[in-house]
């Protein structure tokens, strides 16, 4: 049958006709010829999560407080602050305002165990804010030697799986400095030993996109000239200005930075204070829950959103210091700071005190214990084609195996659970999570 001119029918054997094909070979070639750049930019701009593990934290310490025992010093004084103030999981249930349960109680323990295990899973050593101005000579030796001992930690084993510095930014007042630390901590490594597998760089307070050029740039430079692998060197950007959610134009600006990253950004950090004082909010009111910073933060979050760059939350400047009062109090802010942030599908924050591990643990760890059982039972409906209470969906699924795989990573759960309740194992969570 004919309609408009179009032949909705194709001769088969005999001389029989069946519906066919409506669409010539030369729409469809003009189809391809029209998407091929599309597939390859979607490609390019959203290749997906990378698979890698993401610590739960980043903690910074100025570079002239750092030495070779600090990450264990973290942990002692950790341990030393949660068997002092929460030694019972009834403590910790009191210090928290949670139920006192089995639940409570395998956080507890667990929690103890990471403080004594890897108290530490990011650590950044700060030449920036932290640190401040200092004489050129001082910085130099300074860069040198966090390097060294970065260097001597990795091959000693006894470093946290990742570990980098912040240098200052590429305004101009402070420009060549930054790129200075940065050559001379780069260069030390390259020369005693060679790059961590786990080396993560920061730049803070990008307002431009150029900035973001800038370091890509010296960091081509780097590896063209010392036979690294190109794109080896990758950065996380700070987002603690206002110009870097929105523009003089009034459009969003953080994709920008993103893409001027060409590949090389890792992740993007909220800035909590920074960008709170950028906005006039008075210094009481600056937290990490403030509106100021959920818009931010949801700016970032649709940006990097498919990108394979990850979020990472801000702090808190409340110190869990002095009588059990006072740290229950701080710990209890904390807590709360630390699940809503996860709630909100930011995976990491910062922590600037050993004595705010006990509850940035506590806080991940039953965020993924106590949707453990609901989580592996969705996921084993969905492989199983079972159905059930809900029909969940690949995207579902996707989210359900990275939540699965994010507690494996931290330590909050365990693979022999994981598989018993999912009947799946690692590789099978990470096809399923589309990594």
């Amino acid at each position: 049958m004919a309609q408009d001119g179009l032949d909705f029918t194709r001769a088969v054997p005999g001389g029989a006709a069946q519906p066919g094909a409506v669409f010539s070979g030369a729409a469809r070639a003009a189809v391809e010829a029209l998407l091929a750049p599309v597939d390859a930019e979607l490609a390019r701009r959203y290749p997906g999560d990378s698979g890698s593990r993401q610590p739960v934290h980043t903690v910074y310490v100025p570079a002239d407080a750092f030495d070779a025992g600090t990450v264990q010093d973290w942990g002692r004084r950790a341990v030393e602050a949660f068997d002092t103030h929460a030694a019972t999981p009834g403590q910790l249930a009191e210090a928290l305002g949670l139920a006192d349960d089995a639940l409570l109680a395998d956080v507890h323990a667990r929690v103890r165990a990471k403080l004594e295990r890897e108290p530490v899973e990011d650590l950044r050593v700060d030449f920036e804010d932290g640190y401040g101005p200092r004489p050129d000579e001082e910085e130099d030796a300074a860069a040198i030697r966090v390097a060294r001992l970065l260097g001597e930690a990795v091959a000693a084993g006894t470093a946290p799986p990742y570990v980098g510095i912040r240098i200052k930014c590429m305004e101009a007042a402070v420009r060549e400095r930054g790129i200075r630390t940065l050559e001379l901590f780069l260069g030390t490594l390259l020369a005693e030993g060679g790059l961590p597998d786990g080396l993560v760089l920061t730049l803070p307070k990008v307002t431009y996109a150029e900035q973001v050029t800038a370091l890509v740039r010296l960091l081509d430079d780097v590896e063209r000239r010392t036979g690294l692998p190109a794109g080896r060197l990758g950065f996380e950007i700070q987002i603690e200005t206002t110009q870097a959610i929105l523009g003089p134009d009034g459009r969003a600006t953080v994709s920008r930075m993103i893409d001027a990253a060409e590949g090389r950004a890792t992740g993007l950090h909220y800035g909590t204070f920074d960008y709170s004082a950028a906005c006039g909010v008075s210094a009481a009111y600056q937290s990490m829950d403030h509106p100021v910073a959920d818009h931010a933060k949801a700016v970032m979050q649709v940006a990097a959103a498919g990108t394979g760059v990850r979020l990472s939350d801000g702090s808190t400047n409340v110190v869990p210091t002095g009588s059990t009062e006072q740290v229950h109090a701080a710990w209890r802010l904390h807590h709360g700071l630390v699940r809503r942030s996860l709630a909100r599908a930011y995976y990491q924050g910062w922590d600037m005190h050993p004595a705010h591990l006990p509850t940035r643990y506590a806080a991940v760890y039953a965020f993924y214990r106590e949707g453990l059982g609901t989580a592996a039972a969705r996921l084993a409906a969905y492989v199983a084609k079972a159905g059930g209470d809900v029909m969940d969906e690949p995207a579902t699924a996707r989210a359900l195996s990275g939540y699965l795989l994010r507690g494996l990573d931290c330590g909050a759960v365990d693979a022999a659970e994981v598989t018993r309740l999912t009947g799946l194992d690692r590789a099978a969570l990470d096809a399923l999570a589309g990594r």
